[in-house]
């Protein structure tokens, strides 16, 4: 049924719009439109736990190579992506590594963290017109399988996965993956994933307004669908009002409910934000929703092997107010007040900074109803912007996270730390 209304609706798509050129046909060859690039990624993140836990931090260095090569011409152009990846630990362990929520290097069975780890990945890509099909080791980034970037290592996924660009505005995937390559852990499948199908598409309606639907199978766990529509208001010289309402609806199989104790298998989560833009300025409105009979609230992300979550991406959450606390629990309602300011206008072009607040409340545990929980966060980002340091990035952000004793069984207080400093280099 849902192949068939997406089948539907792409055809009543293609018969009011034009196809798009052929983009195989201007494909200039293998090593010709082939590229490789490098990040340099120095990582730190440290939390600050309340309420007894021991505090955990971790620090690396990583880098990260990714080499994407052009497609040979003809009617059918073949290519290949592939990516390697070294990360190098600097904290020293010492008993702080281990929170699930950092995860730059896994801990082994003695219960150290490694002191390094390595991996590298390739896949093979065949483009007809404007349609890709890609098999292999893979960063997919959709809104039901969007891979962790977040950390010191990025996320990769092994499988098939296909990309049709045919219709001006409207982008249609559909994919299976079978493994999953965890950030902090070397392997193709240390995350445990069984499988992965994946299908949906976007489309740009007009200039101002946009939408996506897509679906999700993740094997003996959950299925999930969502959906997206977003609407920008010019309403003068450097102003604008944006309206994006981005919505999951969730139901876990009955072993895994069975596995994790859940007490129900359905969720739906949803959040609407409007952000007004003038100059340099924005404000930002929030609320965002979480439903249904499950006591796992809004599940996504993780690994499989290790039982803490469901496999299908740490980016997984197109939601206004995940932050460090996700505000996903059962029954949960939250609201955000954000403030975003671009210093390009007063002289600083690179330098942005961001502030948010949130507040959620009516949180349902298995032991307690009406819990809450809020965060401040705060973020400056800076971008050198000429000389030999152009592109560089350095991030500095903090969370300062209060739960209520009525949600700890769903979230813990603390005070977090980021700071990432991002050295791209485009070697061809």
């Amino acid at each position: 049924m849902l192949n068939k209304r997406i089948g539907l609706i792409a055809l009543g798509i293609f018969s009011a719009t034009q196809a798009m050129a052929n983009d195989q046909a201007q494909a200039k060859g293998f090593v010709e439109d082939s590229s490789l690039k490098v990040l340099l990624r120095n990582a730190y993140i440290n939390r600050d736990y309340k309420d007894g836990n021991p505090d955990k931090a971790e620090w690396g260095q990583a880098a990260i190579g990714t080499f994407s090569s052009g497609f040979t011409q003809g009617t059918v152009g073949v290519g290949v992506d592939a990516f390697g990846l070294y990360a190098l630990r600097l904290d020293g362990g010492k008993g702080r590594s281990g929170a699930g929520g950092i995860d730059f290097f896994k801990q082994g069975d003695s219960g150290e963290a490694a002191d390094d780890l390595s991996k590298a990945g390739a896949a093979v890509k065949f483009r007809l017109s404007n349609t890709v099909l890609t098999y292999g080791d893979q960063m997919p980034a959709l809104p039901v399988l969007n891979y962790d970037n977040a950390r010191l290592l990025p996320e990769s996924y092994t499988g098939t996965l296909i990309t049709s660009k045919e219709i001006k505005g409207l982008e249609l995937n559909a994919g299976r993956f079978t493994a999953e390559s965890r950030k902090s852990a070397e392997g193709r499948d240390s995350g445990g994933l069984k499988s992965i199908n994946v299908l949906g598409g976007s489309y740009q309606f007009t200039e101002q307004f946009k939408g996506a639907f897509y679906a999700s199978n993740v094997e003996d766990v959950l299925k999930k669908q969502y959906v997206n529509f977003n609407y920008v208001f010019p309403l003068a010289t450097d102003q604008s009002l944006t309206l994006d309402f981005n919505g999951y609806q969730t139901k876990l199989d009955k072993s895994y409910a069975e596995l994790k104790n859940a007490e129900g298998q359905d969720n739906k989560i949803w959040s609407l934000a409007a952000t007004y833009v003038t100059g340099p300025h924005s404000f930002t409105l929030a609320h965002q929703r979480s439903t249904g009979d499950s006591n796992l609230g809004y599940p996504y992300g993780g690994y499989q092997n290790d039982h803490s979550r469901v496999g299908d991406g740490g980016n997984t959450i197109y939601l206004a107010n995940s932050y460090w606390s996700d505000f996903n629990a059962e029954d949960e309602r939250s609201w955000q007040l954000g403030y975003g300011l671009d210093f390009g206008a007063f002289g600083v072009p690179g330098l942005t900074y961001n502030v948010a607040y949130v507040r959620g409340d009516n949180i349902t545990t298995a032991t307690s109803t009406g819990g809450t929980e809020r965060e401040i966060f705060n973020q400056f980002k800076y971008v050198v912007q000429s000389g030999p340091a152009k592109d560089l990035s350095v991030k500095v952000r903090s969370s300062v996270l209060r739960v209520s004793q009525k949600s700890s069984d769903y979230n813990v207080s603390g005070n977090e730390v980021r700071v990432f400093v991002d050295y791209p280099i485009n070697i061809f």
